[in-house]
């Protein structure tokens, strides 16, 4: 009887620790099954031990009753020695403990079953909620159509991408993008279609459902971008992914400097947002962002917006031809620039590049290839910085 004590004590701890957490409608109705039979056989086994006492209490009246009933006293006596031995090890307190456990146990196995089989019961239990499925496939490439279209600056537009099921999210983590492709000009010699494949980051969070959104800078010379530039509402694009860049965690670090040109930003956003819509993310975050002029910054008012809200971020803006009321940095970003707004070299800071060619030459050196992370070289090296304190987009 102890041992089942302490099973029946365990048992229903965790049942009633599921029922509190996520209700009484919600625990899985096998799990309720088999701890309402286990506290009907406890009951049963409590009247059972009734049931000897009883055995000994008739094989006592029998025998004083009558010598005809010797044959059944002398059944009812070895019940009565077996109850007698029971009886004398608990004591009368633990035949009355033993009442109000039983009492206690039907209890609660009523109350077991009537959560999961009383009104409203439902036969889906609800333990645990399905991950929304991604919409992206890393080996494949999939059209999504374009919903909507916002001009962000002079060349510079939002495209939004809806997906089929708009409870998807697009599978992204932070950090990492995602491969477009369309088929521009003729043919191939080999008769194969003529593709251009070309990377983004989307800036919306990975946990949106229904769409990504793309920062889409128009260059006079580049073929995807004067493609998607081409692109309506309605129309598709070829998209796989997602490929994973540098893996993030809350409080990897704490202190991420990141220097970013015209559309280089858009990785850095993913991190910032991240960093930002996490309250148990105490990661600092500085960020010097280098433009033409101050109509090409992109994204600025949320930029500012999640500084004014945040303060554990900082940014500094960079432009090579200001305004007349221009009041951030002029020119390119020097060194004196990496020295003031971004944490000094420690191995528990991380400095991430991302930019055209050209500034990622006088930053930090350019990758070797996708998945080359090449010499560390250009202001970061002249800073004191290693190579293992620097990732490059």
């Amino acid at each position: 009887m102890h041992n089942s004590k302490s099973l029946f004590i365990n048992i229903s701890f965790t049942f009633i620790s599921s029922w509190i957490q996520t209700g009484d409608r919600l625990i899985e109705p096998l799990f309720v099954w088999v701890y309402a039979f286990f506290v009907v056989g406890i009951t049963m086994a409590f009247f059972a031990s009734r049931t000897v006492r009883a055995g000994q209490l008739l094989g006592a009246r029998l025998r004083a009753a009558s010598p005809l009933t010797a044959a059944a006293a002398a059944s009812a006596s070895r019940v009565r020695d077996t109850a007698e031995l029971a009886a004398a090890e608990a004591g009368p307190q633990q035949n009355k403990k033993e009442f109000a456990f039983a009492a206690i146990t039907a209890c609660v196995g009523a109350a077991a079953f009537f959560s999961a089989w009383g009104p409203g019961y439902s036969s889906q239990p609800v333990l645990l909620q399905e991950a929304p499925k991604g919409a992206l496939d890393p080996n494949t490439w999939i059209h999504f159509k374009l919903e909507k279209i916002e001009q962000l600056s002079h060349n510079t537009k939002m495209l939004r991408f809806g997906f089929d099921d708009a409870n998807a999210v697009s599978g992204l983590s932070v950090a990492s993008c995602l491969l477009t492709r369309a088929r521009i000009g003729n043919e191939g010699k080999d008769g194969k279609p003529n593709y251009v494949i070309r990377p983004y980051t989307p800036v919306t969070s990975p946990d949106v459902k229904g769409y990504f959104d793309l920062v889409v800078k128009i260059y006079p010379e580049g073929k995807m971008t004067q493609h998607m530039a081409k692109l309506g509402v309605g129309d598709t694009l070829e998209v796989k992914g997602p490929l994973p860049k540098i893996p993030y965690s809350p409080n990897m670090k704490r202190h991420i400097g990141m220097v970013a040109g015209g559309t280089g930003i858009t990785p850095m956003f993913q991190v910032i947002d991240a960093i930002l819509s996490n309250e148990s993310d105490m990661t600092q975050i500085s960020l010097v962002y280098a433009n033409v002029s101050p109509d090409d910054i992109l994204l600025k008012k949320t930029l500012d917006d999640l500084a004014a809200s945040h303060p554990n971020f900082k940014v500094f803006y960079v432009v090579n031809n200001p305004t007349a009321n221009w009041k951030g940095g002029v020119g390119f970003t020097t060194y004196d620039t990496i020295v003031k707004a971004l944490p000094p070299p420690s191995d528990d800071t991380l400095i991430l590049v991302c930019g055209p060619p050209g500034m990622m030459k006088a930053i930090s050196g350019d990758k070797e290839s996708p998945k080359n992370q090449g010499e560390l070289t250009g202001l970061l090296k002249s800073a004191g910085y290693s190579e293992h304190q620097v990732f490059k987009f």
